[in-house]
């Protein structure tokens, strides 16, 4: 057969090309460049792909982006531990899928969300000290309210990933 006539001849290099793209969790959701932070790691990507693979710029660009898609799912299965807890061990992948069809399911719950959001952010460890907060987040934080499980996965993160002095976490050690 002719590659040209073979429907899978490109497909190693399409997987390629969506786990380069991918910069969520999600392969083929051509959505990611929505949100803030993911459009700060596409331009991180894009700026990557731009310098020589051997110089120290790629390198140390190559390690950065690592490093956030490592935190990324880091954050999400702390936050799919917390769900599976609570009992949503089926629906724990559909609460943190977010894309950019993604509604707020009621409006009145924007504030309240937001608050939660803000004091997991402040009172556990949740999150890394360094993380700004992502509006994908929000969109879980109102499914949660949705389903009013929202105050107790604050009661479980503050169990599971308590805010101690200094920002470490209970399974951590002290960071130098």
């Amino acid at each position: 057969l002719c590659s040209n006539n073979n429907p899978y001849a490109s497909f190693g290099a399409t997987l390629a090309r969506d786990e380069e793209q991918n910069l969520w969790s999600t392969p083929h959701d051509v959505t990611h460049t929505e949100a803030d932070d993911d459009r700060v790691l596409y331009n991180m990507i894009v700026v990557r792909n731009q310098l020589d693979k051997d110089s120290e710029e790629w390198q140390k660009l190559n390690y950065d982006i690592y490093t956030l898609r490592q935190t990324r799912k880091e954050v999400r299965s702390r936050w799919k531990h917390i769900l599976e807890d609570l009992g949503f061990q089926k629906e724990a992948d559909s609460l943190l899928s977010v894309t950019k069809l993604s509604i707020i399911s009621d409006s009145q719950n924007m504030s309240k969300a937001r608050d939660i959001l803000l004091k997991l952010s402040e009172e556990t460890n949740i999150f890394p000290t360094s993380w700004e907060l992502s509006e994908r987040y929000l969109f879980v934080v109102d499914r949660l309210i949705a389903l009013d499980a929202a105050d107790e996965f604050f009661k479980m993160a503050s169990a599971v990933y308590p805010k101690r002095p200094g920002g470490d976490r209970a399974d951590e050690g002290p960071r130098p």
